[in-house]
């Protein structure tokens, strides 16, 4: 999609002239946030699902898009081969440790071109089962941790537009193992690494060398303190960048306000309440709802609210393994963690899910994709797939009409399977493989090779008219307090709903997480017609890095609920 950047050498001549017009201009207001007029949506199309790869050579168990408009694509190297090989320039991986097998001519990992539909093969050396990831400020994936030889290796990508980029590995740059662990990138653009399964402990990267030779700076205790005796469920804990810069972790049914700076737990939240679990292999999942922008200034922290849901009874891990697949948790939690005295406030899903995805969706609602009704994570530990998407409505005032069941996928997308989502505001689905190998034939839920792509309900034919599309812009860089103008196009304008323009930092997927996701509403400053279906609008950048941290966003114009395809904007 061709955006027009306009130079910043006339950038402020520009602007400041039609600020002078804005008395003999139509002005519209900007609206908290947007939504779709009632006469619009009578009732919320179900979306659609398109294949886009019958088979990509590996199941999808680990996903990031990347702000080339690339999408990185990983398994493990202990499920056997996989059926996609190895690029023709590179020998077989020879690895004497390895489970599976000792002598590998086959790929783990790949990289999607989002424009062609077109896959190629990339190359792992050491397993990089159930790991983590984080996008630097500068666009470079790292990855972090895995099983085996490969759970204290780092390894990195950056983005390129010919065939050379591959990965890089760093081994035993972790100071343990980080098999489970989960990332959040950080204001200085740092990388904070915590858990993995029986690591009760946190790290940096890049590393501070000063005081990463003593694991006793980075204990965290509240992971031990997590931990049941046999299903752990405190795996992959949730984390959340807050505001404030510091860390909201969830983890069992538990959640704390960290300061990982003074290695200190600030507070605990009031537990979860009901007996749920909800980390792996309970496996729930959890985003920070959007953070507006509206009206701050430098002195105030904006309202925060974490929401969780799904995952399993106690027990159920065990169940599973004996053949006993309990019913999914159908509840949500919704808390208010900047409030003096937070409580949570409890919703119920219209069916119960484990090993859903959570997304965050560019209108500021969010998605619950992927998962299943009985069981949990693990190998052969759940039944009953659940294909119906849920459009969860986070701005409606009236928890009745907040969950809306969406139009089902024909493939059931269990363990192993993620989501993201994609600059045209569509929703990637990839993976499901609840076996300890590959398994294709004589099994209820076969290794899934495929990708697919759901479409949701703002991208239906009907609501084109209403689609905003972004003609220019005056920067692809927002410096933090600075000021972006957007010019767009809409053919049907609705003035008394305006616009809200809207951050999204896409996520790093794994095991029903969605890592470093954030969406921030911005605050629009001024809003003009400019001529017929085309309009500006004028925003100011986050506040401070607490609250958007360095790197590449997803930029989106929302029209009455209906969002533009995302430009990229680095904010730094």
């Amino acid at each position: 999609m061709a955006i027009t950047i306009i130079k910043n050498t006339s950038f402020l001549s520009i602007f400041f002239f039609f600020l002078f017009l804005t008395t003999l201009l139509t002005i519209f207001p900007s609206p908290s946030q947007s939504q779709i007029p009632s006469q619009l949506l009578s009732a919320i199309p179900g979306g659609t699902w398109d294949l886009l790869q019958s088979s990509i050579g590996i199941s999808a168990m680990h996903m990031q898009l990347l702000h080339n408009n690339k999408v990185i694509i990983f398994d493990r190297t202990d499920f056997g081969p996989s059926n996609l090989s190895f690029p023709s320039n590179h020998s077989c991986r020879i690895d004497p440790n390895d489970v599976a097998l000792k002598i590998d001519c086959t790929a783990h990992s790949l990289i999607y071109d989002l424009s062609t539909n077109t896959i190629r093969p990339l190359v792992i050396q050491t397993d990089t089962w159930c790991s983590s990831g984080s996008v630097l400020p500068n666009g470079t994936l790292v990855q972090t941790g895995g099983y085996n030889d490969g759970d204290r290796v780092v390894r990195t990508i950056s983005p390129c537009d010919d065939d050379l980029c591959d990965w890089t590995e760093l081994p035993y740059y972790l100071t343990v193992r980080r098999w489970y662990a989960s990332n959040q990138v950080l204001p200085d653009g740092r990388i904070i690494i915590i858990g993995g399964r029986r690591m009760f402990n946190y790290e940096f990267y890049p590393r501070n060398l000063i005081l990463d030779s003593s694991l006793s700076n980075y204990k965290l205790d509240f992971l031990k303190e997590t931990r049941d005796y046999y299903d752990e469920n405190n795996l992959y804990p949730f984390l959340h960048l807050l505001p404030d810069g510091n860390l909201f972790i969830f983890a069992n049914t538990r959640s704390i306000l960290f300061d990982y700076v003074g290695n200190r737990v600030i507070k605990e939240y009031p537990y979860l309440p009901g007996v749920d679990k909800r980390n792996y292999p309970s496996s729930g999942s959890s985003v920070m709802l959007p953070i507006r922008l509206i009206g701050q200034n430098e002195t105030q922290i904006p309202e925060v609210q974490i929401m969780v849901c799904g995952g399993a009874p106690p027990g159920s891990f065990y169940q599973a393994l004996h053949g006993v697949f309990m019913g999914a948790s159908c509840s949500c939690g919704r808390i208010k963690v900047t409030d003096p005295n937070p409580e949570w406030v409890m919703e119920e899903m219209p069916m119960g899910r484990v090993m859903s995805d959570m997304l965050l969706l560019p209108t500021g609602d969010v998605i619950i994709i992927n998962g299943a009704g009985n069981g949990t994570a693990g190998w052969e530990a759940a039944i009953n797939p659940v294909l119906n998407p849920v459009l969860y409505l986070t701005y409606e005032p009236d928890p009745s009409r907040r969950f809306n069941v969406l139009s089902p996928s024909p493939i059931p997308r269990l363990y192993h399977s993620a989501a993201i989502l994609l600059p045209d505001g569509r929703i990637m689905v990839g993976g499901s493989n609840p076996h300890r190998l590959y398994n294709f034939t004589g099994v209820l839920y076969p290794t899934e090779l495929s990708l697919e792509a759901f479409s949701p309900h703002y991208l239906a034919p009907q609501y084109s008219q209403f689609r905003p599309t972004i003609m220019s812009a005056s920067n692809t860089r927002l410096s933090y307090r600075d000021i972006l103008t957007l010019t767009f196009f809409v053919p049907a304008y609705h003035a008394e709903q305006g616009v809200s323009v809207t951050l999204l930092a896409p996520s790093f997927t794994t095991h029903s997480y969605a890592m470093n996701q954030r969406l921030l509403v911005l605050n629009v400053v001024s809003l003009l017609q400019m001529a017929t279906s085309s309009y500006q609008v004028s925003v100011t950048g986050p506040l401070t890095a607490k609250i958007a941290p360095p790197g590449y966003y997803l930029l989106f114009v929302v029209h009455v609920g209906i969002p533009s395809h995302g430009i990229w904007i680095k904010v730094e």
